[in-house]
């Protein structure tokens, strides 16, 4: 019964001194891997953190060490990127970086309803109907429900019968696309 226990014991010791090594050796590497793929650190750390957890809990033999590092590692990097957040219609009419600042959202919430600011929520409307216009009907579909009425991505797939990854990557092509014509419309402002 002692021989049982002591060779368990020396088992899981040299379990832990595997794991550790193949952390030291592997860190490094897996972290420039990911680096390179995604935009943020703190998402880098938490992509390499999800690899390690999982290979200290897996339970099957690994042939290919390397290989099997990497495929984890590209697949927490996708896993991650389908779950970021879509774009916001705040995303469009807001510029957090830019020094000179025209924020749309003033308008729509200013109480005072001077002629100037009538007239600035109707130029953006107009900008805004326009750009819409031009997108492709499923693009237009998405954003309208999702931004404009706030029916959950969920509710519209069930409608539409599509995923909610191309749902959300409609919505994503067409804030883009809506934030590109609207940049024109800013820029005229704020040069004039």
């Amino acid at each position: 019964m002692e021989r049982a226990l002591a060779i368990k014991e020396n088992m899981a010791a040299a379990h832990k001194r595997n794991i550790t090594q193949v952390i030291n050796d592997y860190s490094k590497r897996l972290l420039g891997f990911i680096r390179r793929r995604v935009t943020n650190e703190a998402d880098a750390e938490d992509i390499l953190q999800d690899v390690f957890y999982q290979f200290i809990g897996n339970t099957e033999p690994i042939e290919q060490l390397t290989s099997w590092l990497f495929t984890v590692t590209r697949n927490k990097i996708t896993d991650k990127k389908r779950k970021r957040k879509p774009d916001l219609l705040e995303d469009v009419y807001t510029d957090i970086e830019s020094e000179e600042a025209l924020n749309w959202g003033e308008f729509f919430f200013d109480a005072n309803d001077n002629p100037e600011t009538e007239y600035l929520r109707s130029l953006f409307w107009d900008a805004l109907n326009n750009a819409m216009n031009e997108l492709p009907e499923e693009q237009k579909l998405v954003f309208v429900l999702n931004e404009l009425e706030g029916v959950p991505f969920k509710i519209i797939a069930e409608q539409t019968g599509e995923t909610i990854n191309t749902l959300i990557s409609r919505k994503r092509y067409a804030v883009l696309h809506l934030r590109e014509r609207l940049q024109v419309l800013r820029d005229e402002l704020l040069n004039y």
